[in-house]
């Protein structure tokens, strides 16, 4: 679709939901709709029923950490019929659930799952919201920007337990990487020099 048919749809999805869908945007050629988290459900059932959005592509989350709501919820829905795309999202916060997509499109089960996992949003409404991609005893949401690199606990096989034991992160020191070599590390003064590394000293010297 070109740029002014975006803009026409647009157009046509907010005076076909008022209140429900506040906002219309295209960029890059796509559509992205805004809508608030309360009528997100009623939303989605319009551009399902209404606008002929008949697959839920896609949901996930974004985070923005300096927002007082720092989190997306977006949904990218796909209309077979008409050969459509469009993307609406909502706000939210740490504490507030976002209502659940589930009665409207099944598919959003696992998504909802994964989101809430990676980010910790909530869905209210949700039949199983539980995590789908962390153990069972993981701390924290991966997908956060404040999450650490590191993670808080890493998991190893204990021989003398015979179990899997949680522990947590130990300080890595600092590495220097040789990127010269085909092995991490070998840099001279560093780490031994292997066989072979004495090829890279001598076309430096040419």
């Amino acid at each position: 679709m070109t740029s002014a048919e975006l803009e026409a749809l647009g157009q046509e999805i907010l005076a076909g939901a008022p209140g429900v869908i506040t906002g219309a945007e295209v960029a890059f050629g796509e559509l992205t709709l805004t809508a608030p988290a309360a009528t997100i459900v009623e939303a989605l059932t319009y551009l399902r029923d209404g606008q002929g959005f008949h697959q839920l592509i896609d949901l996930s989350g974004v985070d923005y950490p300096e927002r007082a709501k720092r989190f997306d919820v977006v949904y990218h829905l796909l209309s077979m019929t008409k050969n459509r795309r469009v993307r609406i999202k909502v706000q939210t916060d740490e504490d507030t659930a976002v209502p659940s997509a589930v009665p409207v499109f099944p598919a959003a089960n696992w998504y909802e799952r994964e989101t809430f996992d990676m980010y910790g949003v909530f869905f209210d409404g949700h039949p199983d919201l539980r995590r789908i991609l962390t153990d069972y005893g993981f701390h924290g949401h991966p997908l956060r920007k404040d999450f650490p690199m590191t993670g808080y606990v890493e998991v190893r096989y204990d021989e003398e337990l015979k179990r899997v034991v949680y522990e947590p992160v130990k300080s890595v020191e600092w590495r220097n990487w040789d990127f010269l070599s085909p092995w991490e590390g070998a840099e001279r003064g560093f780490a031994a020099i292997l066989p072979g590394d004495e090829k890279t000293a001598e076309e430096g010297a040419k």
